[in-house]
């Protein structure tokens, strides 16, 4: 029988892409969601510091049972614990913080850790981290990951920030597990224009650039 957590990552290499949502109203992100999962994608991350998170997170949970649904911008416990509760199936943080780690660990639930430099990196990985959130991605580039992954080729990264649809490929070449997209995947204009059709087709040009690299 398949566990939550197995079922999280079936559906997340499926589309290794994660979808950051911030401050964004419920009637959009509902939108959003269904965009989001008619284009092929999975995984969709809204963060702790948006107005009504936690609201945002069951309700999808209920309307959009096949995706997976995670919390973004998780720093303390107290974050961690409403995100829980709300029933986030992933949890992202921008930072390392022991406590948020070892508890979403000890409750079994897929964790990226923010990191930047490979000490940091080590440390998130060695507190149980399911995959490292390399941030600001932009800062470090793919040749970074391919650099850090040669003595560390057991940590699994995905970078955050910058990730765009122009060099999103370049980072899966360099090894990444995956990566995490805001802005240039949930495009602003086409969001503000209500042009949820558009939102789809890029979702799904996004998609394409990393076909080689989805294991089904």
């Amino acid at each position: 029988m398949e566990t939550s957590t197995s079922l999280f990552w079936k559906r997340y290499k499926e589309a290794p892409i994660v979808g950051i949502i911030r401050g964004q109203s419920l009637d959009t992100v509902l939108k959003i969601a269904q965009a989001y999962e008619e284009a092929g994608l999975t995984t969709l991350e809204i963060t702790m510091n948006t107005p009504g998170a936690a609201a945002m997170i069951s309700t999808l949970r209920s309307k959009f049972p096949l995706l997976n649904i995670g919390a973004g911008t998780v720093c303390k416990l107290d974050d961690l614990r409403e995100a829980i509760d709300a029933g986030a199936q992933f949890i992202v943080t921008p930072i390392i913080d022991e406590t948020v780690i070892e508890h979403a660990v000890d409750e079994n639930i897929p964790i990226f850790p923010g990191a930047f430099s490979p000490s940091e990196i080590y440390k998130a990985w060695s507190l149980g981290a399911s995959a490292v959130k390399l941030f600001p991605a932009t800062q470090l580039g793919p040749q970074f990951i391919k650099d850090v992954l040669g003595p560390l080729d057991q940590v699994k990264l995905l970078p955050t920030g910058g990730v765009s649809k122009d060099n999103i490929k370049s980072f899966f070449q360099a090894g990444a597990c995956g990566v995490g997209m805001g802005s240039s995947l949930i495009d602003k204009k086409l969001v503000s224009e209500e042009d949820f059709d558009g939102l789809k087709k890029h979702f799904e040009s996004i998609k394409a650039e990393i076909v080689d690299f989805i294991n089904t």
